[in-house]
């Protein structure tokens, strides 16, 4: 007999014939009703017992946790909430679960808690939802790039670069740690190492992904990146998956033009695609907002925040704009603001991206013309002399969720760029090559992935939405 998924299974009209399903039991109510999911939907399918006519210890090992087979007949439900059920002829028990031990009992769990067992959290309802959006959500951003004429690139994991020039990296290195070769001016001798230089874990794969579309046009990367930034808040990972496009011959406003559009149909394709998820934990975020007082509460419930976002064109401001607007703001004039604003080239901080997106304009936010001083040196520096052709897109209750840029293509000023930061040409040699040879326009962008699933699941902690969260002193599982 073919076993069938519970999301297939609530799908099937109830015709009294024979199925099999396998999953974890949720709750065992009366010792008569199961309630089992096998992951493949928010939802349970009750299972009825006739607790009379099975065996004493197979009762007794079905409990909330344990790995169960069901074989019986699909009838229509008698009770309210599904409209089939399985009317039980035999149960195997794969693996039981210790009702004394086992963590994930059926009852309100705290974030902080599930987070200390990351590797049962999934059998929770909400951490369930939230790594099926995040599985959708990975399957649409392939979709929209191959459907839109993108190669799909893997970016190297370990690099010699700074891509970002910030130097917060993890270092890769097989020396020994407690005795390494030294040079004579008492400094560790690298050369020696595995790859015979200074090495690290990428913290971006733009650099390289640059190159591959000076030869293929249009590509796109779409993995892990690592910050060595001792932030703990809800905002930041140590180990976080980045999509990068970068095209060749598009500028500024074809980059922002993509950016907004990607957005727009990835958001689009869950909407139509994972609904019981998103009302589950839309309800989920209803309950909670309800112990906060109204002026914290969100404006709008999630799935009517996504659809706004699908719905709206975003608003393009440059920076200068920006400054004037927040300069003048109330909550800068009252001080209110954290950082205070003062004056133009001022690095805008969260607070005020959440208030240009949430209280000013009320949508989406593209930034655009940064002062070149705030930003990364591979930006191509506008006519003014003092602002680059860099992009921001700005959304709701997280700020910052785009990041990118029109590239120097001018390898004169690239160079002068890279001198004014001490960045030694010699490093980069390979990236200045392409100024050299067949240079034209391009541009990218990078969008964190967590930042997005972050705002697609309404959860609150970036934490919650990775299977296994690096932070600082936590690297557990």
């Amino acid at each position: 007999m073919a076993r069938l998924s519970v999301s297939d299974l609530l799908k099937t009209e109830p015709t009294s014939q024979d199925v099999t399903v396998e999953g974890w039991v949720r709750t065992f109510r009366s010792n008569r009703f199961i309630a089992l999911n096998d992951g493949s939907t928010i939802n349970n399918i009750q299972c009825v017992v006739d607790f009379e006519n099975l065996d004493e210890t197979t009762i007794k090992s079905i409990n909330t946790g344990s790995a169960i087979k069901v074989t019986g007949q699909l009838v229509e439900s008698q009770g309210k909430g599904q409209s089939v059920e399985i009317q039980v002829s035999d149960i195997f028990i794969h693996g039981g679960a210790d009702p004394e031990t086992y963590p994930i009992q059926p009852k309100k769990h705290s974030l902080e808690f599930l987070r200390e067992k990351a590797h049962l959290r999934v059998r929770t309802s909400t951490f369930s939802a939230v790594m099926r959006l995040r599985s959708a959500l990975s399957f649409a951003i392939h979709s929209y790039f191959q459907q839109n004429g993108f190669y799909y690139m893997h970016a190297p994991i370990i690099t010699g670069s700074d891509a970002e020039g910030a130097g917060e990296m993890f270092r890769v290195s097989t020396l020994d740690a407690k005795n390494p070769p030294l040079k004579e001016d008492g400094d560790i001798d690298y050369k020696q190492d595995f790859f015979g230089k200074e090495t690290n874990l990428t913290v971006s794969g733009q650099l390289e992904a640059e190159t591959y579309a000076m030869g293929l046009g249009k590509v796109y990367t779409f993995g892990p990146t690592f910050r060595a930034e001792n932030s703990n808040t809800s905002r930041h990972l140590a180990e976080f998956w980045m999509i990068e496009p970068e095209m060749a011959f598009f500028d500024l406003d074809a980059n922002m033009d993509l950016a907004e559009d990607f957005i727009k149909w990835v958001i689009g394709y869950v909407l139509e695609n994972c609904q019981d998820d998103l009302a589950f934990l839309e309800k989920r975020l209803l309950d909670e907002e309800k112990s906060k007082p109204q002026a914290e509460r969100s404006e709008m419930a999630l799935i009517e925040k996504l659809k706004f976002v699908v719905d709206n064109n975003f608003k393009r401001v440059s920076y200068t704009e920006a400054i004037d607007i927040l300069r003048n703001s109330k909550p800068n004039k009252k001080k209110k603001f954290e950082y205070p604003i003062n004056e133009w080239g001022a690095d805008l901080q969260s607070e005020h991206e959440r208030f240009l997106v949430e209280k000013h304009f009320k949508c989406p936010v593209i930034l655009f013309d940064y002062p070149a001083k705030i930003k990364a040196f591979y930006m191509r520096l506008n006519e003014d002399g003092k602002t680059v052709r860099a992009m921001d897109v700005l959304f709701p209750g997280i700020g910052e969720i785009v990041g990118g840029s029109q590239r120097e293509e001018r390898l004169d000023v690239l160079k002068e760029k890279m001198a004014a930061l001490n960045i030694p040409e010699e490093e980069l040699w390979w990236y200045l090559d392409l100024r050299k040879f067949g240079t034209a326009v391009h541009s990218g962008f990078g969008l964190g992935f967590e930042r997005l699933v972050l705002f697609v699941t309404g959860m609150g902690n970036i934490r919650d939405v990775i299977p296994f969260p690096r932070t600082p002193q936590n690297a557990e599982f």
